[in-house]
């Protein structure tokens, strides 16, 4: 009887459930989670299930494996979907100032911003290319694991009430014009100028399962690895360096550093602050 009641403790253990849950998507979708951090994930999956009404994690493997409307559900709360426009302003500023007369030197621009969730940074890229005169010889691809979040990303809709904040990045990140004039307000939304999405290309992509993504420029991959494990992020690392050329510049996030990466010597630091860093030529 004791050794009945300790295995069901075992089995009822919620770590284990939530490794069964992940190996069962990936098993069945093909979306792997099981190398991102732990702790982000199954406050994540916790919070889905609060949601769900669902009584616990195996419940909610059962749905998700025969129901992918509930899959889709967790993988929205999965997905790392905040953000904003010239997020870290100085870190735009600094793009600005030492690597855009760089890029200037080149006759076509190839930029891939990886994990771009719902378009804020993307936009921001492009505004500021526009102002420097670049935006016309550039393509820019904007890449998610998520269909529902390209999309939104497409769209480029945000609230107004972001506005004044998106406003206030834009002026201390080095903005030359007045920020109305790269959008269209209707009603409490404010829709990009379509002109700023003629050369971006929206595309799904996988970081921990797909392959290495074109001979790009530049890479801004920021605030995505912070949610992966080390062996996650020497795999991602791994991936973004194919993808440079050489001489190429990746943009990591503001708590993200390669200092512990094994690709650290393919690189060297452009600008520490602000964590853009430049491929060995």
């Amino acid at each position: 009887m004791e050794n009945r009641m300790n295995m069901t403790k075992r089995i009822d253990n919620p770590d284990i459930e939530i490794e069964m849950l992940l190996e069962g998507m990936f098993l069945k979708y093909g979306f792997d989670f099981r190398s991102y951090a732990r702790t982000s994930v199954k406050r994540r999956i916790m919070h889905n299930l609060s949601k769900s009404g669902l009584k616990n994690i195996s419940e909610l493997l059962h749905e998700i494996l025969y129901d992918p409307s509930t899959f889709n559900n967790l993988l929205l709360d999965l997905s790392i979907n905040f953000s904003e426009m010239f997020r870290d302003p100085d870190f735009y500023l600094t793009l600005r100032k030492k690597v855009v007369p760089i890029l200037k030197t080149f006759p076509f621009i190839k930029i891939w911003n990886a994990g771009c969730s719902s378009g804020e940074e993307v936009y921001s890229t492009a505004i500021l290319l526009q102002e420097e005169g670049l935006y016309d010889k550039c393509q820019i691809y904007a890449t998610d694991f998520n269909d529902v979040v390209i999309q939104k990303a497409k769209e480029g809709i945000f609230a107004m009430d972001r506005i004044k904040e998106y406003t206030a990045n834009y002026q201390k990140a080095g903005g030359e014009k007045s920020f109305s004039d790269y959008y269209h307000a209707r009603y409490d939304f404010a829709a990009i100028d379509p002109v700023l999405k003629k050369n971006i290309v929206f595309a799904n992509h996988n970081l921990v399962t797909d392959s290495v993504f074109g001979e790009m420029n530049l890479i801004m991959c920021r605030n995505v690895l912070i949610y992966f494990n080390r062996d996650l992020q020497n795999h991602v690392f791994k991936l973004l360096r194919d993808s440079l050329i050489r001489s190429g510049f990746l943009c990591l996030g503001s708590k993200e550093d390669l200092g512990f990466s094994n690709c650290k010597d393919d690189f060297e630091i452009f600008a520490p602050r602000e964590r853009i860093y430049k491929k060995q030529a």
